[in-house]
Order: C-alpha cells, then structure tokens, then sequence
C-alpha cells in the first residue's frame, strides 16, 4: 500500500469532514439519493500521473449491451503500480473510518476482490442506463452500501458527457454530477439510488477509479436482495418495459441460483498490499 496516497486522502478528508458531511446529508432533497464530492482529493501532478498510467481502452473488457457501454479492468498486475495504490487507497481502514464520519453510514468495509468496481474507462457514444446495483457483495454476505468514483481526465467538460447522474424513485428527475477531473464522488447505494452516466459526446476516453463499501447491517433497515435492475431514460419508454422484463427476468434466475451465474468478475492477487 502507497502510504503517501493514503495520508493525502486522509488530510483531505479530514480538513473537509464536517463540511462533506453537511452536504452529504443536505444532498438527499435533489432526487432522494445522498451524495456528495470532493475536489482536489490530490495534488494535480499526482492525479495527471495516475491519468497517464491508465490503460488503453484495447487492453480492457469491452461491455456492450442494451444497457451499457463501458471498458472494465482489474488486471492490476499488468498495468503500472499506481493503479492499484490509488485503488486501494481508497480502501484502507483510514480512510474508510473517515468516510463513515462524513456519510454516517456506520460498520462499514472496503471490498479487496473490488466486486462491481475497479478501473473503467468510457469512449464516444458510451453509456450507463439508469439502474439501481446489485444489493450485496459477490458473496451475498453484506450489503452494498456506498459507492466511490474517482474521476482522473484532465479537461473534462460537462459537455463532454460520462457525468454521473442522480435519479428519483420514477427515474424522471435527475441531478447531474459533473466527472471532473481529481474529483471523487460518494454516493449511497440503496434499493432505490437510481443512477446513469451520460453518454460521452467526446472523441477523448473518461477514466474513473471505482470501489464500493458494503456492511453487515442493511441500508434500509430491514432485509432486502436484488440484483443490478435497469430502467431507461424517460423518453425510451420501450426500453423501460423491456428493462422491467430483463431486470424481472434476472431476479428470477437469482431466486433459483442465489450464487449467480458464471464466472465472477473479481480481482484476486497476493501482491496488492505487500
């Protein structure tokens, strides 16, 4: 573990905490969804170094589907070091107690095997459909509870598109959260945290560093389970019902096999942390 990276995170934290916290809390009267983000989480050229050592979009998983196109990877072992310092970060214990202060979500973990996370990268015409994630960790022990995007572009524009977006319960109302560069955004996870990114208008790629935290106790207080369910935007009206019919679908496969199907997509290395 790259401690440098860790106290900067923490100073950074901890220099903002009940600020963040206050916005975290403040955040929830947009569309029902807690979120909040942090500028500047590291020195520039520290950043601008973790953007240069990003892989190429030729050297991750492309996944395309009717709800989503974006390159994936967690192959830390092929790529520069720092990739997996800034990563695991972002789960060290520190840095995780004062994520907790500022979101008040209590008893919370980072996930080493970075279920659903990882670096990911997003080109012209990518997308994320709107869609609530998976309720638990790939074991099906803990809840997901928050989730954590580093953006690390230099240039980024609004316009540019690959922005974050915060849906209402009926996924007609959203708040956008601009993908700026050396911004890492906390966003709660919840049955009903419906979520998107903004197709990419630009030729350039958009890089994100992605981890979640889950927890032994339920974000809503009582015992729920879903897998990742898409909507669509609220103009695609047909997609909706096809989305409701996939999601509906995949619910019932999970009802029958709790493990899921196939090969699951985590990351397993001794090095990391040595």
């Amino acid at each position: 573990m790259n401690k440098k990276l860790v106290n900067l995170i923490r100073e950074k934290l901890e220099s903002e905490s009940l600020t963040l916290s206050e916005k975290f809390q403040e955040s929830s009267r947009h569309v029902g969804v807690r979120y909040v983000a942090i500028d500047d989480l590291l020195p520039i050229e520290l950043c601008n170094e973790i953007y240069l050592k990003f892989p190429k979009v030729d050297k991750m998983r492309f996944m395309s589907s009717f709800r989503e196109q974006k390159y994936t990877s967690k192959n830390f072992d092929e790529f520069d070091p720092i990739l997996a310092e800034i990563t695991f970060a972002l789960q060290d214990p520190e840095v995780v107690r004062l994520i907790e202060t500022i979101t008040g979500i209590e008893d919370q973990s980072a996930d080493p095997s970075l279920y659903a996370g990882g670096l990911s990268a997003m080109t012209k015409d990518n997308f994320l459909g709107p869609h609530i994630d998976n309720s638990h960790d790939g074991n099906r022990q803990l809840y997901r509870t928050l989730n954590l995007l580093f953006y690390v572009t230099p240039d980024w524009d609004v316009e540019y598109g690959g922005n974050l977006q915060l849906w209402d319960q009926k996924v007609k109302n959203n708040v956008t959260i601009h993908s700026k560069f050396n911004r890492l955004v906390l966003m709660e996870t919840t049955p009903t945290s419906w979520h998107s990114v903004s197709r990419v208008e630009s030729a350039r790629a958009r890089y994100c560093v992605s981890n979640y935290y889950f927890s032994a106790q339920s974000p809503t207080g009582r015992e729920y389970s879903n897998v990742t369910s898409f909507s669509a935007l609220p103009s695609q009206r047909l997609l909706r019902i096809w989305s409701k019919l996939d999601s509906f679908a995949r619910q019932m496969v999970r009802s029958f096999k709790p493990g899921g199907v196939g090969k699951k997509d985590i990351f397993e290395s001794s090095k990391i942390g040595k």
